[in-house]
């Protein structure tokens, strides 16, 4: 799928909306780039002022902090994630059918034709394998709920949810199960890449094992129950 997607995101993500100037898109888009490269712990607003070019000050008039940083670029994929799923699911009439396709868009394969507007649809998927539950793994995660930091990853389990219910009106656990799957599909991503004998496809590196792994957890729990 093509396209240019842009989207306007929780407005206390930030200080000044970075799609307002070129020097805001610049900063999402390095930040987005050394975020993936060098991972959260490494990463400051004075490295990303250097390799932008720019001062650090004016970093900091767009967000407050590299945590919010984090979320915002996170939320950007958990939004454009919802809209590949709405897009792929209109001509799609089977529940089950509806939640192979989900799951074939969670596991990532080469979307390189997917645009993201000024955003590099891997470095973002990587981002989120790598770093994505720093997002709300965090002392803060209560604040930033109430101020719902988190609605577009939320809107997604719900949407997900739904189409669970779809299936099997009657299960119980359609939200957990959801929040499950998706984070199980990038927490297993990441083993089969760094931490092999957490998962069982590490050895082919095969994503079409991971989807047959995802599709045994979803149906084996909602058909035993």
């Amino acid at each position: 799928m093509q396209g240019d997607f842009n989207i306007k995101l929780n407005e206390k993500l930030y200080l000044k909306d970075p799609n307002s100037t070129p020097i805001g898109e610049k900063i999402v888009k390095e930040g987005l780039k050394m975020l993936s490269e060098k991972g959260y712990e490494n990463f400051t607003f004075k490295k990303l002022s250097k390799e932008i070019p720019t001062t650090e000050a004016t970093i900091y008039r767009y967000f407050e902090n590299k945590h919010k940083l984090l979320i915002y670029l996170v939320d950007w994929y958990w939004a454009f994630l919802e809209f590949q799923v709405t897009f792929h699911l209109n001509s799609v009439a089977e529940p089950k059918d509806k939640i192979k396709k989900i799951i074939d868009l969670l596991v990532w394969e080469d979307r390189a034709n997917t645009f993201f507007s000024h955003l590099e649809p891997k470095s973002l998927y990587d981002l989120v394998i790598a770093e994505g539950s720093k997002t709300y793994l965090s002392k803060e995660v209560d604040v930033n709920n109430k101020e719902m930091l988190f609605k577009p990853y939320k809107d997604l389990c719900s949407m997900i949810a739904q189409i669970f219910k779809e299936y099997k009106p009657n299960f119980k656990y359609s939200h957990s199960l959801a929040s499950t799957l998706v984070e199980t599909a990038h927490f297993q991503h990441f083993f089969m890449e760094h931490l092999p004998r957490l998962c069982d496809f590490s050895t082919n590196k095969d994503s079409q094992e991971l989807k047959n792994f995802l599709e045994n957890l979803v149906f084996g729990t909602m058909d035993r129950s």
